[in-house]
């Protein structure tokens, strides 16, 4: 029978308001069909099943009406007690969390009457007396303080205990903490989580930190239940594995950007040498000259350091794939690992794009204030100036136009598909398209940047390189010092794409293996022997 159900949510069961047409069997109990002067029943909590709570698809087919599940306080899973051994700034901030998310939290406290700091809806006992109520039990102390809890071996036979210390720096001891309490507790099932978030990112919230925490555990059951509390308190668990990784997690906090290491210090150095070559040939020589053009300092020689910087970056981001292609035709195989500094230098090309497109942003943002320059100004004043006392006049000449006019247009170009590398590379845009669309901007858009920028570069230096007056104590302008690893770049790979090249390539890469490969895992096979 065909029936109509409304549920209102309120404080109980009890307080269901079930108004219906025509009413049938309720699985669990009876329902008495309505007078009609009757327009609501009130249903007793017995007349609900455990299996019509859990199912309310199940209700519906016998139904066929839709089912509202009352959304309250009073309905919450009740979760189990978690002691938290510390009363610290983590401490408190982890307990607050899990008390928002339903859990009943215990502190296990050296002075546990000294509750003043601790959030008002959680308990403070001792450290026996909070562990033995719980089953889970979060240690948030330092390694120094472990000692402790051998006291308590016995009463943490069987529990899990979840270690969340970091070291103060790397590599101190020969073992991560997470083995050294394993060690001390070996009654206890250790848990290494929660280390990699803060407590400001425990009380700011899940919008302005990191979301991830790393899990890992020898015990798969005790690492998925401390992952089921992560992902209640919001947070995105990520299983790491077994309790060896430990230590490579509690390296993790104190690792200071260590994929743009390589690019900054490349970058840094880049800028120093190209700053010094820069002064050499334009302030030192001019001084030598008696010319003082000290102010050049300031944005000029800058805005020279910025695109020579940015321009060799971006082609040192493209190298690397270069060499690996050339490294693989020689081999005839992809199954042999590349150099050491190959692998190191291909996992940090985005961060070597990324590094070159703030070089590129800087050399815009300085290519605009150009014509507001006081320098600029009056060389402009002087030069119409000039024009009128000499009575002559400057004639437009259309090779000068078209060299400007494509010099900008190339920049503009480049400088656009720049951003679009930039974007793309972020991770809520890359896992937003699939590997092909990725591979795509990344390498096709990627090179065509590069060609623009390298056209770029060369359309401004235009015939420079035949005027030997710009070589000042024989050193090339800096323009052309930037071009060689580009121009380098895309020979290569223009004898990469050709046709018989690159079916070799992509041959190799789809797993194929030249005869001279097999002989060379043959001899390394019976030298091995």
């Amino acid at each position: 029978m065909q029936s109509r159900l409304i549920l209102l949510a309120d404080t109980s069961w009890e307080k269901i308001l079930y108004q219906a047409t025509t009413f049938s069997a309720v699985i669990g109990g009876t329902c008495q069909e309505p007078t009609p002067d009757r327009s609501s029943l009130e249903l007793s909590q017995a007349a609900f099943c455990p299996d019509f709570l859990s199912n309310p698809q199940f209700y519906q087919s016998i139904m066929g009406t839709k089912v509202m599940i009352p959304l309250c306080s009073d309905f919450a899973e009740k979760h189990d007690s978690i002691c938290i051994f510390g009363t610290g700034d983590f401490g408190r901030s982890l307990g607050s969390k899990l008390l928002q998310s339903g859990y009943s939290v215990i502190f296990g406290s050296r002075n546990p009457g000294d509750t003043s700091l601790l959030p008002r809806a959680a308990e403070a006992l001792s450290h026996s007396e909070a562990a033995r109520k719980c089953s889970v039990i979060i240690a948030a102390i330092q390694r120094d303080h472990y000692e402790f809890l051998k006291e308590l071996e016995e009463v943490l036979e069987g529990k899990i205990l979840v270690d969340v210390s970091n070291n103060v720096k790397l590599n101190r001891y020969p073992e991560s903490n997470a083995e050294y309490l394993a060690k001390i507790v070996p009654k206890a099932t250790v848990v290494k989580a929660f280390n990699t978030v803060s407590a400001w990112a425990l009380q700011s919230g899940n919008l302005d930190a990191s979301r991830q925490v790393f899990v890992c555990s020898d015990d798969n059951k005790a690492k998925q239940h401390v992952m089921d509390i992560v992902r209640a308190i919001g947070l995105t668990p990520q299983d790491k594995g077994c309790l060896v990784v430990a230590k490579e997690i509690e390296d993790y906090p104190l690792q200071l950007f260590p994929m743009w290491r390589l690019p900054m210090y490349t970058g840094a150095g880049l800028t120093v040498a190209v700053f010094l070559y820069c002064v050499i040939q334009d302030i030192v020589y001019n001084a030598e000259k008696k010319n003082d053009v000290s102010h050049h300092l300031m944005i000029t020689i800058p805005n020279r350091i910025f695109p020579v910087v940015s321009l060799i970056l971006l082609a040192l981001c493209y190298l690397p794939g270069v060499f690996a292609a050339i490294i693989q035709l020689y081999r005839g195989t992809k199954y042999r690992r590349f150099p050491n500094w190959l692998d190191r230098w291909m996992l940090c090309r985005k961060q070597l794009g990324l590094v070159a497109l703030s070089f590129a942003f800087l050399h815009a943002i300085y290519t605009l204030v150009i014509p507001i320059r006081y320098s600029v100004k009056y060389r402009a004043d002087m030069s119409i100036f000039n024009q009128i006392k000499m009575n002559k006049t400057r004639i437009l000449e259309k090779p000068l136009v078209w060299r400007s006019d494509t010099y900008l247009a190339l920049g503009i170009l480049g400088f656009f598909f720049y951003i679009v590398l930039g974007i793309t590379s972020l991770p809520s845009v890359s896992n937003s398209v699939n590997w092909r669309e990725f591979r795509f901007v990344q390498s096709k858009l990627g090179y065509l940047t590069l060609v623009l920028c390298t056209g770029h570069a060369m359309v401004y230096g235009w015939d420079r390189f035949l005027i030997l007056a710009r070589y000042r104590w024989y050193m090339p302008p800096v323009y052309m010092v930037s071009l060689v690893i580009p121009c380098l770049v895309l020979i290569l790979k223009l004898v990469l794409i050709i046709p018989c090249v690159d079916k070799r390539i992509t041959r190799i890469r789809q797993g194929n293996q030249s005869k001279l490969s097999f002989n060379f895992f043959n001899f390394s096979e019976k030298n091995e022997s």
